[in-house]
């Protein structure tokens, strides 16, 4: 990779950070823009710069950098009840390469891309999350995870969404500018 490309993923693993940090608490859920840091990683980055970008976040986080929602860091925030949704940022980073090499770079490739990443976001968080309850032994069902983990999310992250590819549109453009000195 070249150095541009390497500032670039340093640059969106940083902008993940802050999206995280980005919390709106309702009731007991809250909704951080933690998603929007990794759709517009993956819009402004394409596929394999995005993936990587992502990586670098995740291995941030695993060795202690406080860059997950509520400021957490560390083993623990990866190994936790929700855990399994922050490893779904690097599924969804796979979903969206996968597509985007098989369909290619137009808008339905990369909707479609982002779409299927999320839905494989929130089923590997959603199954982590069941694990864990069930490994404690406790009980709860598939719809209650549902119900708590993903159905209040679907629509914010679907407004996150569009609102990444809106302002990925204009960041590649100005990327491309600043790095074609």
């Amino acid at each position: 990779m070249k150095p541009k490309d390497l500032t670039l993923c340093g640059v969106f693993a940083a902008a993940m950070a802050v999206c995280a940090w980005i919390s709106l608490p309702v009731l007991d859920i809250a909704y951080t823009m933690q998603t929007f840091g990794v759709f517009l990683t993956l819009e402004t980055l394409g596929g394999r710069r995005g993936t990587l970008a992502i990586l670098v976040y995740l291995l941030a986080g695993a060795l202690g950098a406080p860059v997950f929602a509520g400021f957490q860091g560390g083993l623990g925030a990866l190994l936790g009840v929700t855990g399994g949704y922050i490893w779904g940022f690097a599924a969804t980073a796979l979903c969206y390469w996968a597509v985007t090499a098989a369909f290619g770079e137009g808008l339905p490739a990369r909707l479609g891309g982002l779409l299927l990443g999320l839905a494989a976001c929130y089923a590997l968080g959603s199954g982590w999350f069941l694990a864990l309850y069930v490994s404690r032994g406790e009980a709860i069902a598939l719809g209650a995870v549902l119900a708590k983990c993903v159905l209040p999310y679907v629509v914010p992250d679907l407004c996150k969404l569009g609102l990444a590819l809106a302002a990925a549109r204009r960041l590649r453009s100005v990327a491309a500018k600043m790095f074609a000195q």
